[in-house]
């Protein structure tokens, strides 16, 4: 690996000939595997996610913090160890200088997964959902650091929208804010993650990767910076039946407000609750969902790769 001073990045050797020979790389985040799955599931999710990009022929970039160094193209030792590791420590863009002078190791956000990626060089990045617009920000002024982070950045991050404990409508307003642009894939309902439709809308449909890479050469050549948001939302046969979805979350947010639940910790309790309440179902469309993104991230990377 190619290692840098305090803070400095590293990125893996296969991830540097790839970046350096044209070879499709594609972005993962460490999160999912840190703080959003159980063990060993965790583990299992972060490994299969890498050989699904291998076997479309694209390098995986999956990219954490290892005793103070941020690094695009975690090894699998890498990968294990962070699983494993009851001190890692969930680290968003504004973390990371403290996590490199103190020597953390941690998972890293959306926000700091898509600013490492960038910085590194590689231009597309699957994620399972996206940070948004909490509810009640009119008066408490939660909103996910992903939003301007990706505003600035100009990559193609595949998600499956934002989790429906959030503020949708308001999300998708702060987006066009943002000049972010939004793409579903396949689709105008713009998904909320367990549920592939959240009863919201975007303007724009994309039917294939080719179109997305044509989109975000399109971009790029406009000299446009910010980020172009792929909604993929998770098939419809596995997603959380709507039923039991809306009245999970109304029983969720019901339950954070009457506990006095706000802040940071509103969105680890909702989604504990949600799994709860589901019997584990949650964490499975959770899963699927993030499979869904990675498959459709490594064919975009590919096609971008094909047009360079």
């Amino acid at each position: 690996m190619s290692d840098g001073p305090l803070g400095g990045l590293v990125v893996g050797d296969e991830v540097r000939e790839a970046l350096g020979s044209g070879i499709p790389v594609l972005a993962l985040e460490s999160t999912i595997f840190t703080h959003g799955l159980p063990r060993p599931r965790n583990l299992e999710v972060a490994l299969d996610a890498e050989e699904r990009v291998r076997a479309a022929g694209v390098v995986p970039a999956t990219i954490g913090v290892v005793e103070g160094r941020p690094t695009v193209g975690l090894s699998s030792a890498e990968i294990e160890r962070l699983s494993h590791d009851d001190r890692a420590v969930k680290l968003s863009l504004r973390d990371l200088p403290v996590a490199a002078a103190k020597g953390l190791s941690g998972g890293t956000t959306v926000a700091a997964t898509a600013f490492l990626a960038s910085r590194a060089g590689v231009r597309v990045f699957s994620t399972g959902g996206l940070g948004g617009v909490h509810r009640e920000a009119q008066q408490t002024f939660d909103e996910s650091a992903d939003l301007p982070t990706l505003a600035a950045l100009p990559l193609v991050v595949v998600s499956a929208g934002v989790k429906s404990i959030l503020d949708i409508p308001l999300t998708l307003e702060r987006l066009e804010t943002l000049n972010l642009t939004v793409v579903g894939y396949r689709t105008t309902d713009y998904p909320g993650f367990y549920i592939a439709d959240s009863g919201f809308d975007v303007e724009y449909s994309v039917d294939s990767p080719d179109e997305i890479a044509d989109v975000a050469v399109a971009r790029d050549a406009l000299g446009i910076a910010s980020t172009l948001l792929v909604a993929n939302p998770v098939d419809a046969e596995r997603q959380l039946p709507a039923d039991l979805h809306d009245d999970v979350l109304a029983r969720a947010l019901a339950e954070a407000a009457a506990q006095g639940v706000s802040g940071h910790d509103t969105t680890p309790f909702l989604l504990d609750f949600m799994q709860r309440e589901t019997g584990g179902r949650s964490l499975d469309v959770n899963v699927e969902v993030y499979r869904g993104n990675v498959s459709l991230g490594a064919a975009i990377a590919a096609a971008l790769a094909a047009r360079a």
